[in-house]
């Protein structure tokens, strides 16, 4: 649920009384709501016509500047000018204080315990984070108190009345935000075209690559695929030169082998051997 919205509904009976007071009557109820837990906003309260007839009256216009401190003012405020507003009870007190904390809250994201120790007039640190402690608790801001760094750390606060004359100051800064988001969306949209462009080029370019490479892988192939076809031809020429080689050789040594030089020999050997055998043998007489 988000901050101060079930505010609006607080205030809804002291709306319903306020249609029928008066003077006194609607004095006295400007001082309840005030010090009624839970009720943080008065716009609608403040804007009624019985209401605004309050300050023309000089008994009752302090009850209307009271209203309006709690609307849209700050503690400083209250203690800069007390004359000017009824004196506060305790409970108008310490809201009025955690109301000047969504204000201080609303201008700074952190807020060093000085500036707050001044602002609220609490004289210790102790009484002041119990005071932003029970903020919090009633769900009118959200932070975390650093005691090492003596400061609040503010993370989300509620929104307070609007005081007069505020509304342009609002629009002012609604404009130079809406201007400022404008000016960082071009830049976001201008970066992340030049991201896609770049992308664009790089997909481009390994795209080329992935080409330049398939190509080169292809034509490496290709010239394997070639030089292994030579290489089987000429290993099948010679394997069969080798073959019949061997055969021939063989046969020519076969030849050489019955007609060389110790073929001669043995053709004389044979032919001394049949001329000794051709002769007769002579047979002595032994006496």
């Amino acid at each position: 649920m988000d901050l101060g919205s079930n505010f609006a509904a607080k205030l809804e009976p002291f709306l319903l009384m306020a249609k029928s007071l008066k003077g006194a009557a609607a004095a006295k109820l400007i001082a309840d709501a005030t010090s009624a837990p839970g009720v943080f906003v008065f716009a609608e309260l403040l804007e009624m016509s019985n209401i605004q007839e309050l300050g023309k009256s000089d008994t009752h216009s302090k009850s209307l500047a009271l209203l309006e401190l709690f609307a849209y003012r700050t503690y400083e405020d209250y203690m800069q000018n007390k004359d000017a507003f009824p004196p506060l009870n305790a409970a108008q007190t310490i809201k009025l204080k955690h109301l000047s904390i969504v204000t201080l809250a609303s201008e700074r994201r952190i807020l060093p315990y000085p500036d707050l120790l001044r602002a609220l007039d609490t004289p210790t640190v102790r009484e002041l984070e119990d005071l932003i402690i029970d903020a919090i608790y009633l769900d009118i801001l959200r932070g975390k108190l650093d005691q090492k760094q003596a400061q609040l750390e503010v993370e989300y606060t509620m929104g307070r009345d609007l005081a007069p004359g505020a509304v342009d100051d609002v629009l002012a800064a609604l404009r130079s935000w809406a201007d400022t988001t404008a000016a960082v969306l071009a830049t976001l949209d201008a970066k992340l075209a030049d991201v896609a462009a770049m992308g664009g080029a790089r997909r481009a370019e390994l795209a080329d690559h992935d080409k330049m490479l398939q190509a080169a892988l292809r034509e490496a192939a290709e010239r394997a695929k070639d030089r292994g076809a030579a290489g089987m031809a000429r290993r099948s020429t010679g394997l069969g030169q080798g073959s019949a080689g061997n055969i021939y050789y063989g046969d020519a040594m076969d030849v050489d082998d019955v007609g060389g030089g110790g073929g001669q020999e043995n053709a004389k050997g044979k032919g001394r051997k049949h001329a000794q055998e051709s002769k007769p043998l002579r047979k002595r007489n032994r006496f």
